[in-house]
């Protein structure tokens, strides 16, 4: 398998687990109906380390469009391979989708609320003030970025981020399940006002296979707020690579 497959089945079994708990948490007569919070974030960090240990060792297992571009801007990542990596990753991200409604297929119809459908597909904010809402998104991936590249110059003992190589740094130890980890405490701290979509690939991928997939009442994909959460991601996975290597760990 190479870069392509790889990034392109992390994203998909990222998007089935994490799409997977909104949908086992908000559809109706689902076992884990009304579980809250917790579980989404717990379940979406399970899921970033189980894929980060299914394909890291192949692909550095990016899977997340904002991690990709956020290591080429400082240098750690060569740009000529990012539309290769972007275009698995939102593909990943669509096939994972329509997994989860496969899984729920007696949910959809039984679940008379059409924003919770989209929930399950597609981040949606607590308070809609656009601005505001970028901002979270922003400071969530920055953070994101952030953690990736110091959990991995920690496990090569790296003082310059450019000789980072996420292939070694995830193909052994625990360092996938720190990722799992930090998501999950991006989920608790800053998810609440946006869903901390922190991955175009985790929001548009998903939000393309609503609108096409026959969801019985599904309502609008609600493309107007679509825009936020792939600008906001790939601003803050730039802004997270940057301030790492500038403070030079």
């Amino acid at each position: 398998m190479g870069d392509f497959g790889s990034e392109l089945v992390g994203t998909m079994l990222l998007v089935l687990l994490g799409d997977g708990v909104v949908a086992n948490v908000l559809l109706r007569k689902s076992k884990g109906q009304n579980s809250g919070w917790i579980v989404i974030a717990t379940g979406w960090g399970l899921a970033v380390a189980l894929s980060v240990y299914a394909v890291g060792r192949i692909s550095g297992a990016h899977i997340n469009p904002a991690v990709t571009i956020g290591l080429a801007s400082i240098g750690a990542f060569p740009w000529n391979q990012v539309p290769v990596y972007v275009i698995a990753q939102i593909t990943g991200g669509f096939l994972g989708a329509c997994l989860v409604w496969l899984t729920y297929l007696p949910h959809w119809s039984i679940t008379e609320d059409p924003e919770k459908k989209l929930a399950v597909f597609s981040t949606i904010p607590a308070v809609r003030r656009p601005a505001a809402n970028l901002l979270t998104e922003l400071i969530g991936t920055a953070v994101l970025v952030f953690g990736i590249l110091a959990i991995g110059a920690n496990a090569q003992m790296l003082r310059n981020p450019e000789d980072l190589d996420l292939s070694v740094v995830f193909s052994h130890g625990l360092q996938p399940f720190l990722v799992g980890l930090l998501v999950c405490s991006i989920g608790l701290s800053l998810g609440g006002p946006t869903g901390f979509a922190i991955n175009p690939a985790r929001d548009f991928g998903p939000r393309i296979a609503h609108s096409l997939l026959p969801i019985p009442g599904k309502g609008f994909s609600d493309w107007s707020y679509g825009w936020i959460p792939v600008i906001g991601p790939l601003s803050g996975g730039v802004v997270g690579a940057l301030l790492y290597s500038l403070l030079g760990f």
